[in-house]
């Protein structure tokens, strides 16, 4: 029985059934899933109030202690593997920092080793959310990850790869079809066996996000003695190339965005939050979301 599947048998792990729609925009297939019944619409809810709630109230950490039955193991000294409680793509994983490290200091190159540790084992998509506007919900730094392809019935794998593809350049480049404000770059790396070369990997992908945060205006403030971003952010990494997304708000007539938004995936409760998302178009929904 693999962690997933313990999980979900002692109740640890919830999974939200969702409804799949596609929605094309600018050339670009966005997956739309959408809570699937009463009762899990209900669920999402209560844990957007408790939430809040909790938000309001003395703050525990969640990952430290972490739930035992969602650990998947250690991933060298400084981070360990946690499956997403609350998930709605299957085998979403959390790359979480050991000791607590705020999630608005920025990603390090050990951040990326560990990251990149779990992406040279899987195909799989990489994200940080920097910061409660940009979507995250818990102040203990962790990247994230699901695993590719986003929809096994669809084509691409992710659905805004064609248009990174297609944009390719050297150096910092922005890919046209994607009308939100972004910067984007081609990590250095190909498909040869990286496990003696992640270190130069992680250091090479730390300057490449250090230039992206630059280009879309996130400076590093000293918060003692720590780099910290200057505004929220989002990430995309995958094994070939990083993307960074500046925001401006957390929802778009609520409707709330995340990094996987940007990558070409959203989740809505309703048919109200489907029926906005279809009405405004999902790329004008995503540049409402970001700094122009």
């Amino acid at each position: 029985m693999t962690q997933t599947e313990r999980a979900l048998a002692c109740g640890a792990l919830r999974s939200f059934e969702t409804v799949q729609r596609v929605i094309e925009d600018s050339g670009v297939r966005f997956l739309v899933r959408q809570a699937a019944n009463l009762a899990r619409k209900e669920e999402a809810s209560k844990l957007a109030a408790k939430t809040t709630a909790d938000a309001a109230s003395t703050w525990r950490d969640p990952f430290s202690p972490c739930e035992e039955s969602l650990r998947v193991g250690d991933i060298g000294e400084r981070h360990f593997l946690l499956l997403n409680k609350f998930n709605v793509l299957a085998h979403h994983l959390l790359v979480v920092t050991t000791d607590f490290e705020p999630q608005e200091s920025l990603i390090n190159a050990d951040d990326f080793a560990a990251l990149f540790a779990c992406l040279d084992r899987f195909e799989g998509l990489g994200f940080y959310n920097g910061g409660e506007v940009a979507g995250s919900s818990q102040p203990h730094k962790h990247l994230q990850i699901v695993p590719l392809p986003l929809d096994a019935d669809a084509s691409p794998a992710l659905p805004i790869e064609p248009c990174i593809e297609a944009a390719r350049t050297s150096g910092v480049f922005r890919a046209p079809q994607l009308a939100f404000t972004h910067a984007a770059a081609w990590l250095d790396r190909d498909d040869r066996d990286h496990r003696d070369h992640r270190d130069n990997d992680a250091k090479n992908a730390h300057a490449t996000y250090l230039q992206l945060l630059n280009a879309i205006g996130i400076e590093p403030l000293d918060v003692a003695g720590v780099a910290h971003q200057s505004a929220p952010y989002n990430l995309l990494v995958t094994r070939r190339w990083m993307l960074a997304v500046p925001r401006r708000v957390s929802h778009v007539e609520g409707v709330a965005v995340n990094a996987l938004g940007f990558a070409g995936s959203l989740f809505v409760r309703d048919d109200v939050q489907r029926g906005i998302v279809e009405s405004r178009g999902p790329m004008k929904l995503l540049a409402d979301a970001t700094i122009s």
